[in-house]
């Protein structure tokens, strides 16, 4: 199985802290070692990084951990491959375009019999299970809405219940961004945490890394990450209920 990171926030923040410890998952202290990428979004676009190899030995991977990219969506994805080949084009998350918005989505599982399911507006360019009900995602969601829904909500319910439908066809962890939003949907592992003043010190799992966040933010920050399992010892994470979803805007869960 591969492994997720997502974060949502109110104002653009640096990730390379979660990232930091999520890469090690990536070949060091994880067997994920078929591929990782990542989105940053800015507003309606978003820019991304891919490579095929292990993230922990991934040149790509040290840049992005040299500098400092600030986004109000992130979504991260390191891969064990279990369908398709380990190659660039099947390296998660997956971008498409609706409504002038970019979209991002990474998926951890298995989906019995996904390619069965017609595709009309997008396609895959590789050849996982993955993109796959990616493609079919927006294809229903823009056959149902031709045009930007004027309701935020019906845009919300509407990913929830196609989530709920991949969901019964094997394992569907997901983190999906519409550049507004951050939806995620568990369907065995995935946990969040929320940080936001008065902020405190946290220390990685995975690598000898502490920061103080009260020295990086302010006080009106309010910075949301989601990873398929906690990425921290000292902070207190929220393990979501198989089956369930939840929705992030500005940092904060939004009603469906």
């Amino acid at each position: 199985m591969c492994e997720l990171l997502g974060m949502n926030c109110n104002v653009p923040t640096d990730i390379r802290f979660s990232f930091s410890g999520l890469i090690q998952r990536g070949g060091r202290t994880g067997p994920h070692r078929d591929g990782w990428g990542i989105a940053f979004y800015g507003k309606r676009g978003c820019r991304t990084f891919h490579d095929p190899e292990p993230s922990c030995d991934s040149e790509i991977a040290k840049l992005v951990g040299r500098h400092q990219v600030k986004s109000l969506n992130v979504i991260c994805h390191i891969r064990k491959a279990t369908h398709g080949k380990i190659c660039l084009e099947n390296t998660h998350p997956f971008t498409r375009e609706l409504w002038g918005r970019a979209w991002a989505f990474a998926h951890n599982g298995k989906l019995k019999g996904i390619k069965k399911r017609r595709l009309r507006f997008y396609k895959p360019i590789g050849t996982t299970d993955s993109e796959h009900a990616f493609c079919w995602m927006l294809d229903q969601v823009r056959q149902r809405f031709p045009e930007p829904p004027k309701s935020d909500r019906a845009l919300r319910r509407t990913i929830i219940e196609l989530s709920a439908e991949l969901d019964e066809s094997g394992t569907f962890n997901m983190l999906l961004s519409d550049s507004r939003h951050l939806y995620c949907h568990c369907s065995t592992h995935l946990a969040w945490l929320t940080r936001r003043a008065p902020f405190g010190p946290a220390s990685l799992i995975d690598k000898e890394m502490t920061v103080d966040f009260a020295k990086e933010t302010t006080a009106r920050d309010v910075v949301t990450v989601i990873a398929t399992k906690p990425l921290t010892h000292d902070e207190s994470w929220q393990v979501m209920e198989r089956g369930s979803s939840v929705i992030f805007r500005d940092g904060e869960p939004v009603p469906v």
